[in-house]
């Protein structure tokens, strides 16, 4: 990651899944838009103030809406 951290920010680990491509996947389909990988849990940094910002702002890229839930967030050791 190359961003300098300012005014506060951390890094955060979240993690997250998709449940709608979860669910077909364990029937061998695949969902019409979001890649099977989705069934998987992915690891994203997020640099946020603190842990409800960092939740915020992967809501607003991967909404609940869409199937997206977020497993975990932790704070990262830079």
């Amino acid at each position: 990651m190359l961003h300098l951290l300012t005014n506060g920010q951390q890094v955060f680990e979240v993690s997250i899944f998709n449940k709608a491509v979860r669910s077909l996947v364990k029937e061998n389909r695949s969902h019409s838009y979001f890649d099977d990988y989705w069934a998987d849990t992915q690891v994203r940094d997020v640099i946020a103030k603190n842990e409800t910002e960092a939740r915020r702002l992967v809501t607003e890229q991967f909404p609940p809406d869409d199937g997206f839930v977020i497993e975990s967030v932790s704070l990262t050791q830079v």
